[in-house]
């Protein structure tokens, strides 16, 4: 199949299929003799593993460390459990720091009137301003 064939198949655009072989992340496949792409179900299968392993938010470099592991039949599952609850903790580390700016935010849009006066504690704090903590 061809590199759209391959992209319809693994849900990965051909642009990012592209990307991924000129990074290394993946091989390149082999090519006709007009040099073009020629991708088989093995290819389809490493696409589709590569695109659930981004979409659950692994860097390209997790990913990678990944893809070589799943293709190490020789591995301890615990490698790969590693880099799991690497990512897992820098997810919620992130979420952590999702749900402060959460927290910030409601705050400053409730000490907002919204209402036609030209105040705004929002654009306040993000000029660096901080009357809400003066009389609030």
């Amino acid at each position: 199949m061809n590199i759209g064939q391959a992209s319809n198949a693994s849900g990965v655009s051909a642009k990012m299929i592209r990307y991924y072989e000129s990074i290394g992340l993946i091989r390149a496949p082999l090519r006709t003799g007009s040099n073009y792409r020629v991708y088989g179900a093995d290819e389809v299968h490493v696409l589709r593993f590569v695109k659930r392993a981004r979409t659950l938010g692994f860097s390209v470099e997790e990913t990678s460390t990944l893809l070589g592991l799943w293709q190490d039949k020789t591995r301890a599952s615990g490698e790969v459990k590693d880099v799991a609850t690497s990512h897992i903790a820098a997810l919620e580390t992130k979420i952590a720091e999702l749900q402060g700016m959460v927290k910030t935010l409601k705050h400053l849009a409730h000490c907002c009137g919204g209402d036609n006066r030209p105040d705004c504690p929002i654009l306040d704090d993000l000029a660096g301003e901080h009357p809400i903590s003066k009389g609030h």
